[in-house]
């Protein structure tokens, strides 16, 4: 089975009358003036045709989603802004349960097996076809910090034939970016959830890696700091600490070409 994934824009100005706009790549339909921004990703799971090589035609996920889903988003966020009533992440969910049937009735031969909302760039919510009752949510942060890879056990030609620049001996700093994934249940979530999430992994992660030297400056770092280490680094520091939600899995970026997600 193959599982074809496609991203769709949309922008929504709550107080302007509904507007089509023509660029799909930056949103459509597309706002007016100050607008609210999201961007929606299905994922459909089948065989191939044959005769195409497609799973399914692009065209008709992106013509599906604007004509089932979109609206179903346009009428929520009007009447939200008209009440004056904040759209919480339990709202949110509902939102893309209500999506989930209109989705999956126009692939009658496949299966519907993830929805994704991108709240910004740093922030998403996930429902999959496995269990419906759970909510993957996921937030980014960045973080600066300077390591250098060597191994203590190696001589000096052996580390730099492994590690290469990154034995320079006075080290070398990364831009990283983390993004850490919990499931919670759908339900309405306690008050100021994600402000605690986010104190969470501030105090836990960030306030002892941001800015410092991992080789020097982090004692409970013992190993070499790769990326892959640090992913596992982070999730140990983590895990069991957002309840009533579980921490599913973590991801550090340390350039936009290299990454790595650790989950037990």
């Amino acid at each position: 089975m193959h599982r074809l994934n496609r991203q769709i824009r949309f922008s929504i100005n709550p107080f302007a009358p509904a507007q089509t706009g023509f660029n799909s790549y930056a949103s459509k339909p597309c706002g007016s003036g100050l607008s609210f921004y999201l961007a929606l990703w299905v994922e459909l799971t089948g065989k191939l045709d044959p005769d195409t090589g497609f799973v399914v035609n692009v065209s008709r996920i992106d013509q599906a989603l604007r004509s089932r889903v979109v609206p179903l988003f346009d009428q929520t966020i009007r009447q939200a802004c008209t009440d004056r009533r904040p759209l919480s992440l339990a709202d949110l969910t509902a939102l893309l349960r209500c999506a989930w049937p209109q989705v999956q009735s126009a692939f009658e031969t496949l299966q519907l097996t993830k929805l994704t909302l991108e709240l910004n760039p740093y922030r998403t919510i996930q429902l999959n076809a496995e269990d419906s009752d759970v909510l993957l949510f996921s937030e980014k942060f960045e973080f600066a910090a300077m390591h250098r890879l060597w191994n203590t056990q190696f001589d000096e030609a052996t580390n730099t034939e492994l590690f290469g620049k990154c034995a320079n001996p006075a080290g070398h700093g990364h831009n990283y970016v983390i993004e850490v994934t919990v499931e919670k249940p759908a339900g309405p979530e306690p008050q100021d959830w994600i402000a605690r999430f986010e104190k969470v992994v501030e105090q836990s992660f960030l306030a002892i890696v941001d800015h410092k030297n991992l080789n020097v400056d982090v004692p409970q770092f013992k190993v070499n700091p790769t990326v892959e280490n640090l992913a596992s680094f982070a999730w140990n520091r983590l895990v069991g600490r957002f309840d009533p939600a579980r921490l599913v899995r973590v991801t550090v970026w340390e350039n936009d070409r290299t990454y790595c997600t650790y989950s037990p």
